[in-house]
């Protein structure tokens, strides 16, 4: 299993892609499959941990991300031979080092940064297997082995049947997550607004964020752990997510949900996919119809959102799909 080494796997706070990583690993480890975990050397498994970058290069930087990076994924296809599948979470670049072994590699593609890294996609579409996230993340010139949604452990989050008393923003700081429109909703709804995440983009929060935090009004809780996670997705009225872009999933859409918070989305990418429009949250078309997607979402039946989850995103579920996915590859 080769994770990433931006963040430990798993995550002390941010890190999607480590997170999905760990539960996978863990899940299959517990049906007695043997799997090495390749991931930073901080990183926590039970299964056997491979790693030579000492911790995320997001969490210290003096480590250069492209040195570690090369010496990490040439660590597993060195070895590649041993294996009887590599699961890559890394992105494209492990893709080019496909022709060092023999050993099948799945490659889960977690979105697409920018279309100029489909090349590396394409040239290795006949020898990969590729698995996509959500049917609305699908390129139309890859060939996919599966579409697999995410999972979570429903265990890390608590149902809340009462709503709390905010709205909630909870993602990457940047112009793609719609950060500021959240802002602009808590305005018009007369709502507190509590944000949570990573500033991603340093520049965006300065000037459409940081303006707006007073502590009162606007409060910027930081990255949260899952401690702090479950907390604040739990407690919300409901949570906002006004995205600009084609989400590829979604993972703190499905949190929520499981904590029974109620989502309100722009319709775009995999949202569909993920919220049951009326029933776990409400899809817009835009900002302006988010302000009056608040006002409803009252009638949201807070348990249907934790069922929905249950039924569909569970960690289980994930790693029954991912054994069936092996077994087909390797003829078992």
């Amino acid at each position: 299993m080769l994770s990433p080494i931006a963040w430990r796997t798993p995550p002390l706070h941010y890190g999607p892609w480590e997170n999905v990583v760990s539960l996978l690993t863990e899940g299959l480890v517990r049906r007695g499959v043997d799997v090495t975990l390749f991931a930073t050397q901080n990183s926590q498994t039970q299964g056997r941990l491979a790693g030579v970058c000492a911790c995320g290069y997001e969490e210290d930087g003096t480590i250069i991300p492209k040195v570690w990076e090369c010496l990490h994924i040439a660590e597993v296809f060195e070895q590649g031979d041993s294996f009887d599948i590599i699961h890559n979470h890394f992105d494209y670049v492990p893709l080019t080092y496909c022709g060092m072994t023999r050993t099948p590699v799945v490659t889960t593609i977690h979105g697409f940064s920018s279309p100029q890294i489909l090349p590396v996609y394409k040239k290795y579409n006949s020898r990969a297997f590729y698995v996509a996230i959500s049917e609305a993340d699908k390129h139309p010139d890859l060939t996919y082995a599966a579409t697999i949604h995410h999972g979570i452990d429903l265990r890390q989050f608590t149902f809340r049947r009462e709503p709390g008393d905010y709205l909630l923003f909870f993602g990457r700081i940047h112009p793609d997550k719609g950060a500021g429109e959240c802002i602009d909703v808590a305005r018009q709804t007369g709502m507190k607004l509590i944000m949570a995440g990573i500033v991603q983009d340093r520049d965006y929060f300065r000037d459409e964020v940081e303006p707006h935090i007073d502590g009162d009004r606007v409060i910027y809780a930081g990255s949260a752990g899952p401690r702090e996670r479950d907390e604040l997705l739990g407690n919300a009225y409901a949570l906002l997510h006004p995205i600009k872009f084609n989400e590829p999933f979604g993972l703190s859409v499905v949190e929520a949900m499981a904590c029974g918070t109620p989502v309100i989305a722009i319709r775009r990418g995999s949202m569909p996919e993920v919220i049951a429009d009326g029933i776990t949250g409400i899809l817009t078309d835009d900002a302006t119809q988010m302000v009056q997607a608040v006002q409803k979402i009252a009638s949201i039946d807070r348990s249907a959102c934790r069922r929905w989850v249950e039924q569909r995103f569970g960690v289980d579920r994930m790693v029954d799909d991912y054994i069936k996915l092996y077994r087909m590859i390797l003829g078992v």
